[in-house]
């Protein structure tokens, strides 16, 4: 998701999967698949690396991480049960790094070496010969360096995954082969992240203060300008002016409440605007939060106004929750939320339009209900560990050639 998550589940948890949709026989064919995430921080990226690896262990594959020890990753997969080997990454040229990441591998004779983050796509060409095939995955929907990227996605591997067409689309501006890209979307545990029953989100909603009416719209997220905060905050401000309610929202007491997690650099301006704008009362920034689900279970709907995106699990993992979201239709988010049935999209920097959205759904409750159902449903559907796990599978498969006898 963003840099928030829940503890991760170990392997022996994960005997059955989070979604229904899959075949859970022993594949045919057993890979040896090497991941490369040397990243220091742990983010929405680790949050996938580390379900998808767990996925792959679960369905019979021998799936290990290259990361570094001294990072948040390395922690959080050995306690899940996963087998972890040393890799510390000083920046984009390490050639050492290189060099001691060849090393592992020649030892390891993997299948698949598949390179996660973007510190680990900088090693992918000093592992040239080493394994039958290496795979990339780009998760953002900004065009890479197109000299760089026409290398890297062209000649250093053999196939590259995209999170969402918004993304495929970059890569491609950026001089990718559109042949060598396939698009498998982010995951998120639906195991994990369900609906909360009454007493779940009493007590959710009882931690956070918030009352019996207050209608609540969250946000989760790294606070940065690409995320939009800054716009859900002055959309709140204009959904909140006495003037410009509707009959509807004056209904319904104008109890609408705004709860924003994370940190970053945008911390200290975003509370200055909602006190500008005289709704810091109602706009509450919360810092990072070690655990993301609980304050899903006390929301009523959730937001994501991201000008930049290239899928947004942050919206998967609340629709997985049985919010219904509110989004930009910007990067991969339009292709998460189905405008009208599981949510709304808005367009990207439109406070005017996000508050449109926020008053729609807070004066419905049975909207909110059936769209919040919808997304559930789409979530395990289209978007569970599993489905990545078995898309990410095929890709494997059609480079090794060997389509139909892996699963």
């Amino acid at each position: 998701m963003t840099e928030l998550s829940l503890p991760v589940r170990r392997l022996k948890d994960l005997a059955q999967p989070d979604d229904d949709t899959g075949d859970d026989a022993a594949p045919v064919g057993s890979l040896r698949i090497a991941g490369v995430d040397p990243e220091r921080n742990f983010g929405g990226g680790e949050t996938q690396v580390l379900g998808l690896t767990l996925e792959l262990l679960r369905m019979g594959h021998q799936a290990e991480l290259f990361c570094d020890p001294d990072g948040a990753l390395w922690p959080r997969a050995t306690a899940a049960g996963i087998v972890c080997r040393p890799l510390r990454v000083r920046n984009a040229v390490d050639l050492g790094a290189g060099l001691r990441l060849r090393a592992l591998l020649t030892r390891g004779r993997y299948d698949v070496v598949h390179f996660h983050t973007s510190r680990a796509h900088a090693l992918a060409p000093y592992v040239r010969g080493l394994s039958p095939i290496r795979v990339v995955t780009r998760r953002m929907d900004y065009r890479p360096n197109r000299w760089f990227g026409g290398y890297l996605y062209n000649r250093a591997v053999d196939g590259v995954i995209a999170i969402s067409g918004g993304v495929a689309d970059a890569l491609a501006d950026g001089g990718a082969v559109r042949q060598h890209i396939r698009v498998v979307p982010s995951g998120v545990d639906c195991a994990q992240f369900v609906p909360p029953d009454a007493r779940a989100r009493d007590a959710a909603r009882a931690r956070f203060a918030l009352r019996a009416d207050d209608i609540v719209v969250g946000a989760l997220g790294a606070l940065v300008p690409r995320k939009g905060h800054r716009v859900l905050i002055e959309a709140l401000a204009l959904a909140r002016r006495p003037g410009d309610q509707t009959a509807e929202m004056a209904a319904v007491g104008g109890h609408l409440r705004c709860l924003i997690a994370g940190a970053g650099p945008q911390a200290a301006e975003l509370a200055g605007r909602a006190r500008e704008l005289g709704c810091l009362d109602e706009v509450r920034l919360l810092g990072r939060l070690e655990e993301s689900r609980e304050l899903l279970w006390a929301l009523d709907l959730f937001a994501m106004p991201s000008l930049k995106e290239g899928l947004g699990v942050a919206a998967l993992e609340a629709m997985a929750c049985g919010l219904p979201v509110v989004a930009s239709a910007v990067g991969g988010l339009g292709e998460v939320v189905e405008d009208g049935i599981s949510g709304m999209l808005v367009t990207p920097g439109d406070a005017a339009a996000l508050a449109g959205a926020l008053i729609k759904l807070a004066a419905s409750a049975e909207d909110r209900v059936a769209m919040g159902a919808a997304a559930r449903t789409r979530a395990v559907e289209r978007f569970s560990m599993g489905a990545m796990a078995r898309g990410t599978l095929e890709v494997y498969a059609t480079l090794l050639g060997r389509r139909g006898t892996i699963r």
